[in-house]
């Protein structure tokens, strides 16, 4: 069980938020800068998402400045930690991930805001990620256990090969899935998506998520 916040860090991260609001997007783009340095974390992301105005940068603004806001209330934050959770147990997020992200975030807040990242501000939020991270750690070990543990579940990454395709539209094709190793395949809940791992021979690897069109396992692209 992750360890409470104490109140002196809890003040300052919420003395941090008008930073936030004013440089939030050039800390999240500083921090993606140094995560991607790293090609297997690098694999981790949609690299079309990090092109531009990215909507993926401006969502983690908005989640680190709605984390300081609510550091006394993070009940409020509820909905959104369920869909981080379930975002990471999608692409196999595991703990020692959490280790890259909290050296580039801090890394980030400290190179954006300069001297105003004191000691005891980068101290703060640390303590203040890894409360966070210790939490999402927990929810995704219980979610990857109850994936294994259901009928026809797995743990881990499972190989399947495309039993059919089917043309939807002009621009939308179905891929009809089948696990190579003949086993059951758990049933999905309304919203569930699928990710996968490739490695294409020209572009490396890369993960993404495909939303599941029914229950044979035909999956649609993800056009998000």
């Amino acid at each position: 069980m992750a360890q409470p916040l104490s109140e002196q860090s809890k003040a300052i991260v919420t003395a941090t938020v008008p930073a936030l609001e004013a440089h939030g997007g050039a800390i999240v783009a500083e921090m993606y800068t140094r995560l991607l340095a790293d090609e297997d974390i690098k694999a981790l992301f949609n690299q079309s998402h990090q092109q531009g105005d990215s909507s993926q940068h401006a969502a983690l603004a908005n989640a680190i400045l709605g984390y300081a806001r609510n550091i006394d209330n993070l009940g409020a934050l509820r909905s959104v930690v369920e869909r981080i959770v379930n975002k990471h147990v999608s692409l196999q997020i595991k703990p020692e991930h959490y280790t890259h992200v909290a050296t580039a975030l801090l890394g980030a807040i400290e190179a954006v805001l300069g001297q105003a990242a004191s000691r005891e501000v980068l101290d703060a939020w640390g303590e203040a990620y890894w409360f966070l991270a210790n939490l999402l750690i927990e929810a995704e070990r219980k979610m990857y256990d109850d994936i294994a543990n259901a009928e026809g579940g797995w743990k881990g990454w499972r190989d399947f090969v495309i039993a059919g395709i089917i043309g939807e539209s002009a621009s939308v094709k179905s891929f009809v899935l089948r696990p190579v190793d003949g086993g059951p395949v758990l049933r999905h809940q309304p919203g569930q998506y699928l990710a996968f791992d490739f490695d294409h021979p020209d572009t490396g690897k890369a993960r993404r998520n495909y939303s599941i069109s029914c229950a044979q396992w035909r999956i649609l692209p993800d056009l998000r």
